[in-house]
């Protein structure tokens, strides 16, 4: 009897897709290894080219004399040629073609393509354990990132290891590399991973209100659904302006957005008196403050002289800012009220005086922060405070009020993309040959990114969507690229992740984030993307520019982890009742 050859050969090419027919499946595999969905198989031509796919399903057949057949889909990644993996190669010559399981050898041919000094690695092959998949690092760097994921997927550790690994690996005998990471951590999860970082919460952050340009003010401080929003915003451009004139003098050409001094005491100062103000009714340029250098009637008349004049209507503003005046109260056909005293300004004032005036914003308000240092303030964001230099700094949000979470992330955001063109600016006036836009460029990491560059047309995310997307569209001229991390990329501003090269895909359950992804992705990955909803946890599909082909991968474990573990309820709930703190609670709560 003749022996039964096992035989697994391509019986179908379309488009991006191979179909390969296996007569004997446990045959068909490497010793010691179980084919799965995203293993790799390998096509042989009569050259010594070798076709590389990867397994997208499996299904079951029969043949004519009804033996059951294997029928295998597989996506087809690129060619192997001498040891030098190509990606495309999505061709293979007809008639069909010996099929084998991929080897150890084959795949770490394939992986092995980048050179060791640009290597990046957190990850093995999910399939293979022993297989390293390392990615080139300047591609995943200056090429935004995207990691995506539901709730319990491993995204926190999968952006811990990746930092981890970022700023401890050195070319040389120092402490400190040169990378330079910013964290806004709305879940205070980071600092446990990062023990050695710049941490700044509510309390050690500090970013001075003048700092902030006018979309990020008005939104704080403007009720944009008021019908006086008009008259409100038109009046505080004007005294803003103003103010910083008078608080800078030598500056030229200071508009409202000229990120320089002024003093938010004066300018509510100003609003209070031009709320307030009284005008003669016989002579309208005279302001009837009561000074003391005059006194009404005894009637509660006031002729043609009475009252104080301003030589313009800037020397009255300036006036305003120092002190808030007492004014004559209205008299019938004697005393009128002044422009803005019909009510239009009582609401504003009102609300900045109590926003400016909360503890909880005192990062922001805090009148010592009338003096800050503007090179203190970015050094500090930066990680190159003098007393300690760190490559990673946290933005702990945690505490962040919820009304200027969005207000901080912008603010922070537009300040780093200022000075990576700044940077770029001074160092091509020092060297006009430079070729290096940034030798000191900076990833910014956005935890849970939905939370404020969502795809929303809402005010409240005006000023955070602008100045991400800014980034996201123009950063990498200047050496500041974005990670995003998310558990709903539906929800994302599409601008900002389109823009997105590299991409760390976890387990994603819900349906309209799975297609977001699909839609999405650079890669023409048909239905590997249906293997998103049962990763385990700590596996992703790893695509992108910076990574030879499309794999799965595991995520090596960081370590130190971040403080994200799930809670053990059914643990907890077995043991002895516990009693509660409420009045302490109460306390911090209040």
């Amino acid at each position: 009897m003749s022996e039964v050859v096992n035989q697994a050969e391509v019986i179908s090419v379309r488009p991006n897709k191979i179909i390969v027919q296996v007569t004997n499946l446990n045959d068909f595999k490497v010793a010691g290894e179980t084919l799965k969905v995203g293993s790799y198989i390998k096509i042989l031509n009569n050259d010594d080219a070798i076709l590389i796919a990867i397994i997208e399903n499996f299904s079951i057949g029969y043949d004519k004399s009804n033996e059951r057949i294997y029928i295998i889909e597989a996506l087809p990644l690129g060619v192997l040629n001498n040891g030098q993996f190509i990606r495309g190669g999505d061709t293979i010559a007809i008639p069909p073609r010996h099929v084998e399981p991929a080897t150890i050898e084959d795949i770490k041919s394939i992986y092995g393509s980048i050179p060791d000094d640009k290597k990046l690695k957190f990850c093995t092959l999910s399939t293979n354990k022993q297989i390293d998949v390392p990615i080139e690092g300047n591609k995943f760097f200056n090429k935004h990132i995207a990691i995506l994921g539901s709730t319990g997927s491993g995204k926190s550790h999968t952006l811990s290891r990746i930092l981890q690994t970022a700023i401890s690996t050195k070319d040389g005998d120092f402490s400190l590399n040169n990378s330079h990471i910013i964290i806004f951590d709305i879940h205070s999860e980071y600092k446990s991973a990062f023990p050695n970082a710049n941490f700044l919460d509510i309390n050690t952050l500090k970013l001075p209100y003048w700092l902030l340009n006018s979309d990020e003010l008005e939104e704080i401080l403007l009720d944009t659904g008021e019908r006086d929003n008009y008259n409100q915003s038109s009046v505080f451009r004007k005294l803003v302006t103003i103010n910083k004139e008078i608080n800078n003098e030598g500056v030229q050409n200071i508009s409202y957005d000229t990120p320089i001094k002024f003093n938010l005491d004066e300018v509510v100062n100003a609003l209070f008196n031009l709320k307030n103000e009284t005008k003669n009714s016989k002579n309208n340029e005279l302001c009837m403050i009561d000074d003391g250098s005059y006194s009404i009637k005894s009637d509660g008349g006031a002729d043609a002289s009475m009252g104080i004049t301003f030589e313009n209507d800037i020397e009255k503003i300036k006036n305003y800012f120092l002190t808030r005046h007492k004014f004559f109260p209205t008299k019938s056909q004697n005393i009128n009220k002044g422009l803005y005293a019909e009510g239009t300004l009582d609401k504003f004032f009102n609300r900045i005086e109590e926003k400016i005036r909360q503890d909880r914003l005192k990062f922001i308000f805090d009148p010592t922060l009338q003096n800050s240092n503007f090179v203190d303030v970015l050094r500090n964001i930066i990680g190159y405070s003098e007393d300690k230099k760190s490559n990673i700094t946290i933005i702990d949000l945690s505490d962040v009020p919820f009304e200027v979470l969005t207000i901080t992330v912008s603010v922070i955001s537009r300040l780093i993309f200022d000075y990576g063109y700044f940077y770029k600016r001074q160092r091509f006036e020092t060297n006009p040959d430079e070729v290096v836009n940034n030798d000191v460029p900076i990833l910014m990491v956005y935890e849970e990114a939905h939370k404020y560059v969502p795809n929303s047309e809402l005010t409240k995310y005006r000023a955070s969507k602008i100045a991400i997307e800014r980034i996201a569209k123009e950063g990498r001229k200047y050496g500041i690229t974005l990670m995003l991390s998310s558990q709903r990329p539906s929800e994302i501003s599409e601008t900002i992740f389109s823009q997105c090269n590299n991409f760390i895909s976890m387990r994603l359950t819900n349906p309209v984030d799975q297609n977001y992804v699909r839609k999405l992705l650079p890669d023409s990955l048909g239905g590997i993307i249906d293997i998103l909803p049962s990763l385990h946890q700590g596996d992703a599909l790893l695509v992108g520019d910076s990574i030879v082909l499309p794999s799965i991968v595991t995520i090596d474990r960081c370590d130190p982890e971040p403080s994200s573990s799930d809670i053990p309820y059914w643990t907890l709930w077995k043991e002895q009742w516990k009693e509660i703190e409420f009045e302490a609670i109460c306390q911090k709560w209040k």
